[in-house]
Parts: C-alpha cells; sequence; structure tokens
C-alpha cells in the first residue's frame, strides 16, 4: 500500500510540473515581450552611440592607421581572405572558403601542436556541422572516442542521459579527443590545400585607412615585420584576442578555472558518455580522449585556485575532490594527482557585441564564449562557418568593403538562434550545478537532477540543446522553467506550508534571475525574434 501511495504521489509530482510548465510558459512569454521592447530601445540607443564612437574605436591598439599617407586602397589580387589564427575556427573556415574558391593567407602564431586541457569534446551538433564542411575524417587517426550521452551523479545516485541520435546515421555522435592532434589534423588539411597559405606569425595589428581594415601588420617567424593586404580580413585568434578590442566590445567574465588531469589506463563506469558529477561546490567532469586515457576537469570557482607549486592544489583534490569521485575513478584519480601533471585554465564567457567593420569580421572565441561546462564551443564555432560559407557563396569577389559589411550583419542576426541557445544553457547548467549555501538553490539542483533522472521528454529535450542537435531557444526556455516548476510541485505536494511555498517562490524567482540576465546579455530580439531584425532580410550585394 505504501508504495502505491508513493507512486501516485510521484505522478502527481509530474503531472503537476506539466501543468505549471504550461502556466509557467504563459507567464514568461509575458516578460520576453516586455524584456523584447525594453531590449529593442537599449539595442537602438547603443547603436546610435557605437556609431558615433566609431573614430575613438579605430584608434585602439590593435588597429595601425599609416602616417605615409595611407596603404593601398586595391589589394594585388593574391588575397581574397586573411584568417589571424589556425585553432578549430580559423583552420575549418581556411578550408572552407578556400573549397569555394577563395585565395587564404592564414597567419598562426604558433603551429606546433597545441597541448590544452579544453576544447576536447565535439558534440554531436558539431559533428554534423563537420560533416557539412566536408572536415569529418580530420576525426580519424587521432584515436578519437565515440560520446553517446552523458552520466549525470548526485549524492551517490547516477543517470544515464543518451543522446537522442535514433534518426540520425549511425556514425553520428559526438567525439571526444587530444584538442591538439585535432588542431594539427585541421592545419594539416588546410596546408594541402593549394589556395591556402598558412604561416607562422605574430599579427601585431589591423591595419586601417578611412574606417576600413585593409589587412594586418604582422612578424613572420624569422622577426620580420610584414603588411598583408586582402579585402577581408577574418580574425580568430582565440579566447586571449589582442585584436577583439577593435571589431566588438568584450565584457568578458570568468566565473572560474578548470583544474586538468589525465587518468590512465581505467574504465568510465558508463562507457562512451561523458561523466558530470555535482559536486561540492562545483561540478567535476570525466570524459575520454583517447582509447587508454580519460580528462578529468574539475570546476574551482572563482579567478583564483590553490597554488599548484606550493602543495595546496594536491591537498586540495586529495582532501575535498577525491572523496566526491565515483569508487571506480577513486584510485586512478589519486594516481593522477601523485604523478603530477596537474593544469589549470581560466574558463572564460563572453558574448557577442560586435562593431560591425568594413573590410573585417571577428570569429571563434575572439567573438564569442561561454562556459565549456557543456562542451559547446566547438559546435557554435563550426556552425557559424557553415553559415559564413553560405553568405559568401554568391559573392564572386569582396572588394566593396561598405557592400559587405552591411551584408554581413546578417551573419550576426541570422547565428544568434543557435548560438544564444548553446551559450545561455551553458551559463544556466553551471550555476544550477554548482552548490549553494542558499535552500532555493539547493532545491533548485536537486529538482534538475531529478527532472533529467525522469527520462524520456524530460530528459531527451535538455539533451538534445546541450549535444546541439535542437538549439532552439524557446524549448531551452520552457525546459528550464519545467525544472523549476517541477521543483516547486515537489515542495508543495503532498501537503504545502507557509514555508514551502515562500521557498518555491523563491526557486521560481532564483531561476528567473538565472537564465534572464543571460538571455539579456545575449539579446532579446535577436535570440527570439530574429525576423525582426532588418538585417534579416539583406540580400547579397551585386558585383
Amino acid at each position: 500500500m505504501g508504495r502505491e501511495i508513493m507512486a501516485a504521489i510521484d505522478h502527481q509530482y509530474i503531472l503537476g510540473g506539466v501543468i505549471a510548465s504550461v502556466l509557467g510558459f504563459i507567464l514568461l512569454y509575458n516578460s520576453l515581450l516586455f524584456f523584447l521592447y525594453a531590449n529593442s530601445s537599449r539595442k537602438s540607443t547603443a547603436t546610435a552611440e557605437n556609431r558615433g564612437s566609431k573614430e575613438v574605436q579605430s584608434q585602439g591598439v590593435s588597429v595601425t592607421t599609416p602616417a605615409n599617407g595611407g596603404f593601398r586602397s586595391e589589394t594585388d589580387g593574391s588575397t581574397d581572405v586573411i584568417i589571424v589564427g589556425a585553432g578549430v575556427a580559423g583552420a575549418a573556415l581556411a578550408c572552407t572558403l578556400a573549397k569555394d574558391g577563395r585565395r587564404v593567407h592564414v597567419i598562426e602564431r604558433d603551429l606546433t601542436e597545441p597541448d590544452r586541457i579544453v576544447g576536447e569534446l565535439l558534440q554531436p551538433g558539431g559533428y554534423l556541422k563537420l560533416i557539412e564542411l566536408g572536415l569529418e575524417d580530420c576525426v580519424k587517426e587521432i584515436d578519437a572516442q565515440r560520446v553517446i550521452g552523458y552520466a549525470l551523479y548526485k549524492d551517490g545516485r547516477d543517470a544515464k542521459l543518451p543522446y537522442p541520435l535514433e534518426n540520425f546515421p549511425s556514425d553520428v555522435a559526438g567525439r571526444s579527443f587530444h584538442n591538439g592532434r585535432f588542431i594539427q589534423r585541421m592545419r594539416q588539411k588546410a596546408a594541402s590545400i593549394p589556395n591556402i597559405t598558412l604561416e607562422q606569425g605574430t599579427v601585431t595589428s589591423l591595419l586601417e585607412e578611412k574606417g576600413t581594415i585593409k589587412g594586418v601588420q604582422y612578424k613572420n617567424k624569422n622577426g620580420q615585420e610584414i603588411a598583408a593586404f586582402a579585402p577581408l580580413t577574418i580574425v580568430c585568434d582565440g579566447c586571449f584576442s589582442n585584436l577583439r578590442r577593435s571589431l566588438c566590445t568584450p565584457k568578458v567574465d570568468v566565473p572560474s578555472c578548470f583544474v586538468g588531469l589525465i587518468l590512465e589506463n581505467c574504465q568510465l563506469p558508463h562507457a562512451n558518455h561523458g561523466h558530470v558529477i555535482l559536486g561540492d561546490p562545483s561540478p567535476i567532469l570525466f570524459y575520454p580522449i583517447s582509447s587508454t586515457e580519460i580528462r578529468c576537469l574539475v570546476d574551482v570557482p572563482g579567478q583564483k585556485v590553490p597554488s599548484i607549486s606550493n602543495g595546496e592544489m594536491t591537498q586540495y583534490l586529495t582532501t575535498v575532490v577525491a572523496p566526491q569521485v565515483p569508487h571506480e575513478l577513486h584510485d586512478s584519480f589519486l594516481a593522477a594527482i601523485e604523478k603530477g601533471n596537474i593544469r589549470s585554465m581560466s574558463n572564460r564567457s563572453m558574448p557577442a557585441i560586435p562593431h560591425p567593420t568594413p573590410g573585417a569580421l571577428l570569429m571563434g572565441d575572439a567573438f564569442n564564449m561561454r562556459h565549456p561546462l557543456t562542451g559547446g564551443g566547438m559546435t557554435v564555432a563550426l556552425s557559424d562557418i557553415v553559415l559564413l560559407r553560405d553568405l559568401l557563396r554568391p559573392l564572386r569577389d569582396l572588394n566593396d568593403s561598405a557592400a559587405l559589411c552591411r551584408y554581413l550583419e546578417t551573419f550576426y542576426t541570422l547565428r544568434k538562434p543557435v548560438a544564444s541557445t548553446i551559450n545561455t544553457l551553458a551559463g544556466a547548467l553551471y550555476k544550477v550545478f554548482c552548490a549553494s549555501p542558499d535552500k532555493a538553490r539547493q532545491e533548485m539542483r536537486k529538482a534538475c537532477f531529478d527532472y533529467l533522472s525522469l527520462g524520456g521528454v524530460f530528459a531527451q529535450g535538455p539533451v538534445s540543446l546541450l549535444s546541439g542537435l535542437n538549439p532552439r531557444p524557446l524549448i531551452l526556455v520552457l525546459h528550464f522553467f519545467a525544472v523549476a516548476v517541477y521543483g516547486v510541485g515537489r515542495l508543495l505536494l503532498p501537503f504545502p506550508s507557509p514555508k514551502r511555498v515562500w521557498l518555491g517562490a523563491r526557486l521560481i524567482s532564483g531561476a528567473s534571475g538565472i537564465i534572464f540576465p543571460i538571455i539579456k546579455a545575449e539579446g532579446v530580439r535577436q535570440m527570439f525574434f530574429p525576423a525582426m531584425v532588418p538585417a534579416y532580410y539583406r540580400a547579397p550585394p551585386t558585383n
């Protein structure tokens, strides 16, 4: 009898959550309309201010205006596009544009194999974009591992969350790998294309004449100062870009740091799955990066991490983190700490706030970043490349910089729904997954785990967003608030009390306080109503 009563209550929770989700959506829709009009007014003012301050922006340290009367107004015709940076975004973009017949000059600061602890998981949605670009062979011959879902851990419980791959070819899945191996494969692919020049050099400034970017100034590997010219310069020089200030308004936030370890010769509890432990104070990640290696990323909130050099980090990992690691990985985790190859890296997020500039475009992490918890960075970059390729294909040449700049404002609009969904999900999930002394936040965290554990549509919807297979803003908001009202329903059933009602109200308020600021930073109108943005309808300039 007791079990039947508990089962009935569980069904009440679910039914109550669904009904409350519908009511929550109605309230949310009204809120979004308010944000739409408020954001529209703010954007109009900001656009006028940006135009009025254009001359000031062009005087930044990364823009050079010559004192000798100016550079050539026309290029010598040997290069169509200069790409600054040959990471994932830069190398993939070079291959893509070269396949369409563009002559591309890629300048990369260091062409040796990178050694990073992030950028190691390509979601299925990103892999689909890789296929669309014809670059899927770049994940071959690097011991890349198939990833078919996630395993979520909390307080000794775990839930498997498979990717919804039923309607896709059998090859479609996530891929995890050594970041440097993947980038080197992309660079090799680029170097093999005849109309790509791949060169090692450090770009020191953009070359500007009368408000138009004409090319770049760089030092080659021999230290020689060289000026390179092209009708279009695309900056993809990564999260530490020193050129972005000329092309966008950078608002970089550093919410946490990742501490990286490699576990060797052990098995994950759930093969071919990424593992997320909802630890205290913040999440711990495990995923395979080769057939014998598992990457562990320990999130440390804030901008400072315990010192690695004086042993504070070893003490932290051993006493605070190790007790929270699944027992199947515990011994290997301690062995990795003992081995001592501990790395750290700041986690950065930055909404895309571009300054449309004739002759130049900003892409990749130089342009837009999100917390790497969900591994969505490469998916956003590859999606942007597909979009830019399709926009540039109708153009025979790129020499009309003013017309091209006006046309490429379409790029900033069309990318928003996909990129903003992935960005918002990453920021919101990180805040929900972190431990908190606040009771309402604790309830939200529990509700999120239990909601995903229900399986079916409750798991498939969020995982389809996480995987990049269905990045739709409205679905994201619906599931986020469904989690919140599910948590409220659990508080109110079977017998609400004033204390629980108040806690439920705080939970809804806290959820709104998490997601709405992120949406506002991304841009409400561009994210939910891109068709209302004039640039959405711009046609290619006629040559």
